[in-house]
């Protein structure tokens, strides 16, 4: 055991800094109690010493070295919310790139850069506008910046939808007047990463909704709208939607800031839903139409 003692002694190996079976998971601790039934029988043996003991910590110390950083388990603030729309409006989109390849360093994930600081900018740029502290032409071109963000994001991170295409179909619009289809762009991917089939028809797109639904069949049809002004064209969208679809069941799902605020406009509206965010908006489009099969 001396010479036990001294190999220790020299590898400043400390047995106080030792952690508690307690703190090890579930295999750790089942290997530590291990060697505590069965102790090993150094008999002066170094060699031994070096295998059960020295070796295997070390290998630990390196793993944990290694290990990659935790992913980042908080949502951007406001602050850094307002800070990264302050880039977007910035005369070049100053750093917006390197702001979001730090995020994604840092442990974001995708879904949380998208829905939890672009979507909320999106907001914020709307609400700056909205106050007259930035004109259309700059909020014209930072919401640009934000779709070529999300396109880049998607592209690159997109992957494989989470489950197949099981009959579920979506219509995604923006209400007619409606300039800005960032919502929608983000609705579509979330979507169809849930297994969706979506159409995604902004107006920019030329499509004539009310035809698409008289010819094609949708289980739901979401709306985005950013401004109280639209209201009434939003109204008359949905009563003409009802009127032609192929789906006498139809559902209608409305979204946007304008809702955010006030909710009960849902109804108001002639739609049958609202959500905060594309996580919500999934769960309940799937929620409806788990009412209708019921009702069936």
């Amino acid at each position: 055991m001396d010479d036990l003692r001294q190999y220790r002694e020299r590898c400043f190996f400390d047995e106080t800094n030792l952690r508690d079976p307690t703190e090890l998971g579930e295999s750790s601790a089942a290997s530590h109690f291990a060697r505590v039934e069965h102790p090993t029988r150094w008999h002066g043996d170094l060699a031994r010493v070096v295998e059960a003991e020295i070796i295997p910590r070390m290998m630990l110390a390196h793993r944990a070295s290694q290990s990659p950083e935790m992913p980042r388990s908080a949502t951007p603030t406001p602050d850094e919310i307002a800070a990264f729309a302050d880039l977007l409006l910035s005369p070049e989109g100053d750093d917006t790139d390197g702001r979001i390849a730090h995020l994604l360093a840092g442990g974001l994930s995708v879904d949380s850069l998208l829905l939890d600081l672009l979507a909320p900018s999106a907001r914020h740029l709307g609400l700056l506008w909205e106050e007259d502290l930035c004109d259309f032409t700059e909020l014209t071109i930072a919401m640009g910046r934000l779709q070529r963000i999300s396109y880049g994001l998607s592209s690159r991170f997109g992957g494989e939808e989470d489950g197949g295409w099981d009959g579920r179909s979506l219509l995604l619009l923006t209400c007619p007047g409606e300039t800005h289809s960032f919502g929608v762009t983000l609705l579509d991917r979330f979507f169809r990463k849930a297994g969706w089939d979506t159409v995604c028809a902004t107006e920019a797109s030329g499509v004539d909704p009310v035809s698409l639904v008289r010819t094609e069949w949708f289980d739901v049809v979401g709306l985005s709208l950013a401004c109280e002004t639209l209201l009434p064209v939003l109204a008359e969208t949905i009563e003409a939607l009802r009127g032609a679809s192929r789906n006498p069941d139809l559902h209608i799902m409305v979204g946007g800031p304008i809702f955010l605020d006030h909710p009960e406009y849902v109804f108001r509206v002639g739609a049958d839903a609202t959500a905060r965010d594309a996580r919500q908006a999934i769960a309940i489009a799937q929620r409806l139409l788990d009412l209708r099969a019921r009702a069936c």
